[in-house]
């Protein structure tokens, strides 16, 4: 029964027949707790405020969650850190909404990500100074300055192997090794304008890098390895995406390395989404990058906004998000479905095997689960609103993160303190 509800279930933490932890247990209690997350009724969930950052919220992360696949339902606890324009991090126990530690005060933090072990964090302030902090203490780790006011970061793990690519705002793109943060290349993308599409693709092979902010500029495919190990005197090899003014970007997260990419179309306001296979061809003398279009197609977005959020569910669904609406596509151009359950932009998606959710300047989280239709096809349906509070005392939410039990939303607060809203389903 577990097996057929739950295709990825962790067979491991089901135990016997018997006992506390039996698959019957395990069975029921999962069960219960999904039927929870998709009616959200009240009872189904605690909501606590998360308060003590003294500026805007830059972004949060999942250090301690559940995952969707081995979900351990027995316990429930959760850790997320926060970071923040007061220029520090911190970390909650969201079950309890406690704070864990909180960093020393630094200049203004402007990006946060976790590893992908989840046991280190890593930012960068306005003055382009990157940390890595351990996760459960806080301790500071390392240390590497690229004087940049803006970075995107990257993290991923190559056969153990722990690296960090950062894209920087004079538009290159540095790669370090380690927590200890040593540098192994540095190399130009888009001069002068700022770094701020950077995705691994799921076989680490490739790393894509572009900007938003120039609509005759091509995002770059590079090779990882020339990034981590770079030959010496040889430029790292590099192939650009034959699409201009990329908006959005995404990796295929069941396929090796399969990237999506809205873009400009011929008129300005006309915007398409093409997909590409990146591959590698060697041949005795030298080594090529090909970038194959496998797919693409005009997207009919009803709205001029250019904040775009692009997400991929599996071999064949994406997500979409601008304005007040919500689009799920399958990868030949199909819509499957649209939402539009906002009344302000939304800011802010988070996807998982389960669910998707939606964050927006109308202080409310959406929350859609996924469902096979008639012809077996993978849709959204669209649920409940989970509510953030008052407008007297905040603008919306910005951001949004979920593990499979709880979902963490900031909300813009009005004093510019900014505030956290934990919401853990209970099983």
């Amino acid at each position: 029964m577990c097996l057929q509800s739950w295709g990825f279930c962790n067979l491991a933490v089901l135990g016997s027949e018997h006992g506390n932890h039996s698959w019957k247990r395990y069975y029921l209690r999962r069960c219960r707790l999904e039927m929870k997350m998709t009616e959200g009724r009240s009872g189904g969930y605690t909501c606590k405020s998360l308060r003590g950052h003294t500026g805007k919220v830059v972004g949060l992360v999942y250090l301690q969650g559940n995952s969707a696949q081995h979900p351990d339902i027995w316990s429930s606890s959760a850790t997320v850190c926060s970071a923040s324009t007061d220029g520090t991090v911190r970390a909650w126990d969201i079950q309890n909404g406690e704070l864990l530690w909180c960093s020393p005060v630094q200049s203004p933090l402007t990006v946060i990500v976790s590893d992908e072990k989840q046991d280190v964090v890593i930012t960068a302030d306005s003055t382009g100074l990157i940390k890595t902090w351990q996760g459960q203490t806080g301790q500071e780790l390392a240390s590497f300055t690229t004087a940049s006011p803006h970075c995107t970061i990257l993290q991923y793990n190559i056969n153990n192997n722990w690296f960090l690519t950062v894209g920087t705002s004079q538009g290159s793109v540095c790669t370090l090794a380690d927590p200890a943060l040593t540098q192994k290349s540095s190399v130009m993308v888009c001069d002068t304008f700022k770094v701020n599409t950077l995705l691994v693709s799921p076989d680490k092979k490739w790393i894509t890098a572009g900007t938003k902010d120039n609509d005759d500029l091509s995002p770059k495919v590079i090779y990882t390895e020339s990034l981590n190990s770079p030959s010496e005197g040889e430029d790292p090899l590099c192939q650009s995406v034959p699409v201009s003014g990329c908006q959005a970007a995404v990796f295929i997260p069941t396929q090796p390395a399969r990237l999506a990419i809205i873009h400009h179309n011929q008129r300005p306001n006309n915007k398409a989404l093409t997909v590409f296979d990146v591959s590698i061809k060697k041949t005795k003398y030298k080594s090529e990058i090909q970038v194959q279009q496998v797919e693409s197609f005009p997207l009919t977005l009803n709205t001029s906004s250019s904040h775009i959020l692009l997400e991929a569910k599996d071999s064949n669904c994406l997500v979409l998000a601008a304005g007040q609406e919500l689009w799920v596509y399958s990868l030949k151009g199909a819509l499957l479905a649209s939402f539009k359950d906002h009344t302000m932009p939304i800011s802010s998606i988070s996807v998982d095997s389960f669910r998707v959710v939606t964050a927006s300047q109308d202080l409310s989280l959406r929350v859609l689960t996924w469902r096979n239709d008639r012809d077996q096809r993978l849709t959204l349906e669209s649920r409940y609103h989970l509510l953030g509070g008052s407008h007297t005392m905040s603008r919306g939410f910005t951001h949004v993160a979920c593990d499979y039990s709880s979902i963490v939303a900031s909300a813009e607060g009005m004093d510019g303190k900014d505030v956290l809203k934990a919401y853990s389903f209970t099983s």
